[in-house]
């Protein structure tokens, strides 16, 4: 290892050494010292809205001159209603109920012994993520709601935005009484920076979360010496059911698809059932297409709308984040389901249907993070469930699934009080 390798490392074990103090400080920390670091944040950010927007101009600058271009710089931009947005995110995790030491259980066993399991932090967290400055205020204040320590290693195109902005939470964990090691950002551009974060900083880190594209999840599984909670792309589909109302329908459709294609839950696949496809699909592909949407579809979908692209295999596994729309006719529920099981991400699909009995079969078939009846895949947000914010929407099965907020960044301990109890 050279002298610029060695000193690289230095500065990232002792980042790490530093977030377990930051980690301790904040499971010491009172509920109330922590909604007032972040309420802090949250106005930190509106006072230092013209320096984080000039920070996010460079970078924006910066990015369009090394060919940066579509959804990877729609995700970076920030102006000042997305930026505001931001700011009320953060507050609104103020506002969430502390997830610290509540009592998720309780029960006294025959040998009397009383027994609770309560949550307690994860600890130190590393968040390795791309292009959306927005994760860098999220995760901080999730981390800080929920008492972990956050190392942030945003992506080099957002740089100056990211430090904007975490100069905002430090100034927000000052004015609470809590250190400033509690939120790391990492201050370089050095790819190493990411090695060494996956090797686990001599096992300060318990927790990596990556929110990126398919290659950076790819990595961070591959190759981290610490536990992962993953965040696969949104590959996610849209079933209409024989049973759809069509108004509905077209509305819910065209929403999902185009409110904003560059998020995760923008829908990628649209299902359609072969029982009442020539009723459904000619008034959903004239929205569709009306607002401007590329339809690529298989052979039965161009049999009822010739104007469609030929969908090929590749289509059904591509997360476009752009406005094309891939199109398959399926039979029935149980069609729409193995279409999902064969090319889905587990993240987020839909159903549309007046039938109680579909909606419920559907459910039961369809093993995603997030299943919805009758509403827009655009709503799997942790913002719209109730969350305040989220560092991702989770497509593992163990730990958390589905939008991870404060709640999902806590484990659990059990805490068992006796009275004298020896065991024979």
């Amino acid at each position: 290892m050279d002298d610029a390798g060695a000193s690289l490392q230095a500065t990232m074990l002792a980042t790490g050494r530093a977030a377990r103090d930051g980690a301790r400080a904040l499971r010491l920390s009172t509920a109330d010292q922590r909604t007032a670091a972040i309420r802090a944040t949250a106005e930190a950010i509106r006072q230092s809205a013209d320096a984080i927007l000039a920070a996010n101009l460079a970078d924006q600058t910066a990015a369009k001159a090394g060919g940066l271009s579509g959804p990877m710089l729609d995700r970076m931009v920030l102006d000042e209603g997305r930026l505001a947005a931001l700011a009320d995110a953060v507050a609104a995790v103020a506002d969430i109920p502390d997830p610290l030491g509540v009592e998720t259980a309780r029960w006294t066993p025959p040998n009397g012994l009383d027994i609770a399991r309560v949550r307690t932090p994860i600890g130190v967290i590393a968040i390795i993520y791309e292009s959306r400055p927005n994760v860098t205020a999220d995760s901080a204040a999730l981390c800080i709601r929920s008492g972990n320590a956050a190392i942030l290693r945003g992506g080099s195109e957002c740089l100056r935005t990211n430090l904007a902005l975490h100069a905002a939470v430090v100034a927000g964990l000052t004015a609470a009484g809590l250190p400033a090691s509690c939120v790391q950002a990492v201050r370089t551009t050095d790819r190493a920076a990411v090695g060494e974060i996956l090797a686990g900083l001599d096992h300060t880190i318990d927790l990596i979360i990556p929110r990126g594209g398919k290659s950076l999840v790819a990595r961070v599984q591959a190759e981290a010496r610490a536990p992962v909670l993953g965040h696969l792309e949104g590959l996610c589909h849209v079933f209409v059911h024989a049973a759809a109302d069509v108004a509905k329908a077209r509305d819910i459709v065209v929403n999902a698809k185009m409110r904003r294609v560059s998020v995760c839950g923008a829908t990628e696949t649209l299902l359609i059932d072969r029982a009442a496809a020539g009723r459904l699909l000619p008034p959903i592909a004239d929205a569709l297409i009306q607002a401007r949407c590329e339809l690529r579809g298989d052979a039965a979908a161009r049999a009822i709308e010739p104007s469609m692209k030929p969908a090929t295999r590749e289509d059904w596994t591509t997360e476009y984040l752009a406005p094309i729309l891939s199109v398959a006719v399926v039979d029935g529920v149980e069609g729409a389901a193995a279409h999902i099981a064969a090319y889905g991400s587990g993240h987020t699909d839909a159903i549309v249907t007046e039938d109680p009995a579909a909606a419920d079969q559907f459910v039961a078939l369809v093993d995603s993070a997030i299943v919805l009846i009758n509403a827009s895949t655009q709503f799997a947000d942790g913002g719209e469930f109730g969350f305040g914010a989220e560092i991702g929407i989770a497509t593992d099965k163990l730990h958390a699934r589905g939008p991870v907020g404060a709640e999902q960044l806590t484990t659990y301990k059990y805490v068992v009080r006796g009275t004298g109890q020896t065991r024979p």
